[in-house]
């Protein structure tokens, strides 16, 4: 009897330079930067908020992993760099019990009630943003009411818009000037010199209004309050391979397209002028684009996988974001395709990794 020949399979991995630890404290610094930024022209309630949820999300980590005699693993950060990425996606001014309840609910309930990191199907972050939203509504939208993106919006449905179709101009007319702030000449000054020095090259010019984008004062979502510094740490992240480069690239590209051809419709401008400067430096696009749907814990692990989901997610976010006039837009886009990623991760396997006998 001819022996039967055991054949070995390995699921699909992710192969990144950086190990796990070595990725979670960078993801921890990209978004303590902003953080810390924001916590700048807020008497430090970003910060206030971001200790509550670490405390938390560190703290019931500690006691899932107590129980199993694996409590050192722990110090992998990725709890902290969890909950993080959650006070990036929260406003400036909620209040810090509600953040701390969303970082238990993002580890307890996300993360280990499905084995823990990697089994997960939704990225914590968003699984405690949609805990928070969904549980406290009212106290949610009382705490954007005079944010920009939730300014535009009401200016949409009260009729306002603009022969351009420049959010800009309607976030100004229906805020009298939300972007005036103590270091407004000193912004203009930089506008002066970006207009006279570099956009002049192309032809164009900064309109005014865009570079107060990098110092965000009032009440909005802290990503966009520390654009600057979320800046600096998406090209740390980038350059250390913290996750799949190109996705982030081809998220923003869909949408930026997409931004272009038809984002100036809802607010009353023409085919074709859409701001893509506002879409991507409002309502948390950088932390979609180079925290969220890059994440490889809780993305595809095939190519075509990642470039599916990548593509998916900017167009839910468009949509969201200017159909539907929802100020967190792309939070719910990626929440919405973290929901497919079984499915597509059922397809990977059953496509590369079933066992198959031979011919």
């Amino acid at each position: 009897m001819a022996e039967k020949e055991i054949l070995w399979y390995q699921r699909a991995q992710i192969h990144l330079s950086r190990p796990t630890t070595g990725r979670m404290w960078l993801v921890s610094l990209c978004a303590g930067l902003a953080i810390f930024q924001s916590s700048l022209s807020d008497s430090f309630a970003s910060l206030l908020i971001a200790l509550s949820t670490v405390l938390a999300a560190v703290l019931t980590e500690f006691l899932f992993y107590f129980r199993t005699a694996k409590a050192g693993m722990v110090r992998d950060g990725s709890s902290i760099a969890s909950a993080l990425v959650l006070v990036l996606l929260l406003p400036n001014n909620i209040h810090p019990i509600y953040a701390l309840l969303g970082g238990i609910f993002a580890m307890a309930v996300v993360k280990h009630s499905f084995g823990g990191l990697g089994s997960n199907w939704m990225n914590p972050a968003i699984g405690g943003w949609l805990f928070i939203r969904c549980s406290w509504p009212e106290i949610f939208t009382k705490a954007l009411e005079l944010s920009p993106l939730a300014t535009v919006s009401a200016g949409i449905r009260q009729g306002l818009v603009d022969p351009s179709g420049s959010p800009i101009e309607i976030l100004n007319q229906a805020g009298a000037g939300y972007f005036s702030s103590p270091l407004a000449s000193l912004e203009r000054m930089i506008q002066s010199f970006l207009n006279s020095r570099i956009f002049s090259i192309t032809g164009s010019a900064l309109p005014e209004g865009y570079i107060e984008f990098f110092n965000a004062s009032g009440m909005g979502i802290i990503a966009d309050r520390g654009v600057f510094a979320l800046l600096l740490g998406t090209i740390i992240i980038t350059a250390s391979q913290v996750s799949r480069s190109w996705v982030p690239g081809v998220y923003l590209l869909v949408y930026g397209l997409l931004i272009r051809l038809f984002g100036a419709l809802p607010f009353g401008g023409p085919l074709g002028n859409g701001d893509i400067f506002f879409g991507f430096f409002s309502g948390g696009t950088l932390v979609a684009a180079f925290l969220l749907i890059a994440d490889p814990a809780t993305g595809p692990k095939s190519s075509w996988g990642a470039l599916l989901t990548a593509v998916g997610a900017g167009g839910f976010t468009f949509i969201f974001r200017y159909y539907g006039l929802e100020a967190y837009g792309a939070f719910f886009a990626i929440a919405l395709i973290n929901a497919l990623v079984p499915l597509i991760r059922d397809i990977e396997s059953r496509r590369f990794y079933e066992k198959r006998s031979n011919p």
